[in-house]
């Protein structure tokens, strides 16, 4: 079973920061519906959802692979 770790997003160095929101403010399935969103506002909005705890950085060591979610489903991941 995965071990998960949160990663407090202020442990990270703010251009590592960016690339991950970037990263993830891009992939398959993150548009916003018929209007046209920025990928800087796509940031920002991460950025104020960490900041708000609504979100959590988790990081798993043996895929190396990280995520964002919100805090309820981190929580019951780092229960597990």
């Amino acid at each position: 079973m995965p071990q998960f770790v949160e990663v407090p997003p202020q442990r990270l160095q703010p251009g590592v920061l960016r690339a991950l929101l970037e990263e993830y403010a891009s992939r398959d399935g993150t548009d916003y519906g018929e209007r046209e969103v920025s990928l800087q506002t796509k940031v920002d909005n991460l950025q104020a959802q960490l900041a708000r705890r609504d979100l959590c950085i988790l990081f798993e060591a043996e895929s190396a692979q990280w995520d964002l979610l919100p805090r309820e489903q981190a929580v019951a991941l780092l229960q597990q």
